[in-house]
């Protein structure tokens, strides 16, 4: 527990020191999108009963909590390829489940910082969600799901460079192709069954139906929970293997 906590700790001190440069960095991207599709479209614009700029909102937030939590990868290979710090870890008596539990809760944090942002951001528009329980738990497991995935990639990965090809591959394409800016039941039937193998579809569908005060969708949370603990599991195999 202590090495945890130790981990999540020293996540959260570089947080801390960057905190306002952080904030502004979570706070251009929503804007942009808010200004450019919200505002753009106008609020006459109707999808699935709501004004675009209600849909976009929600959307957004599925989004910036996958990014922010996989974002904890950067800091991963920071620590690896530049201060070697992972190499303290491996000579310090931490447990493995440690290190990727702190890990893991410092991308958590992180993203639900980013949440709290886009929140205010859209208060400000006069856009009010409901953030019930439901919402918040949807925030988590999709936060869980790309942060366990950041800390399976960063022990894999031979370079920051590589990382960044990963991000540019895998993260840019689905935070827009996830449901976050367009509803998917209004594509082509065979790019809808593509685009529901996304975990950020899932993540997508269950906050808008959170936030919008719709019944809970048993499938999305379960998926993005078993999805979680199975790269959870990966992660934790891939820092033993680092270590050996």
């Amino acid at each position: 527990m202590r090495g945890c906590l130790a981990i999540y700790q020293r996540e959260m001190l570089i947080l801390r020191k960057k905190f306002f440069r952080q904030i502004a960095s979570m706070s251009v991207g929503p804007v942009l999108y808010l200004t450019a599709f919200g505002l753009g479209m106008g609020r006459d614009v109707q999808v699935q009963g709501h004004s675009y700029l209600e849909f976009l909102i929600p959307g957004l937030v599925a989004m910036s909590s996958m990014t922010q939590a996989f974002a904890i990868a950067s800091e991963i290979n920071i620590a690896r390829f530049y201060w070697r710090i992972f190499e303290e870890f491996q000579a310090a008596p931490i447990r493995n489940i440690a290190y990727v539990t702190g890990e893991v809760l410092a991308g958590i944090s992180r993203a639900v910082l980013s949440v709290a942002v886009i929140l205010l951001i859209g208060l400000a528009a006069g856009v009010v969600l409901s953030c019930n329980l439901l919402f918040w738990l949807a925030v988590v497991l999709n936060a869980f799901l790309f942060a366990s995935l950041a800390v399976c990639l960063a022990m894999l990965v031979k370079s920051h460079a590589d990382q960044a090809l990963l991000t540019n591959f895998f993260i840019t394409p689905m935070a827009f192709l996830g449901g976050t800016f367009f509803p998917v039941d209004r594509m082509p039937p065979w790019i809808q069954h593509v685009l529901n193998l996304l975990p950020l579809t899932h993540a997508a569908q269950a906050i808008r139906g959170a936030a919008f005060g719709m019944p809970a969708q048993p499938f999305s949370f379960c998926l993005l929970a078993g999805l979680g603990a199975v790269l959870f599991v990966l992660a934790f195999r891939c820092v033993n293997r680092a270590k050996e």
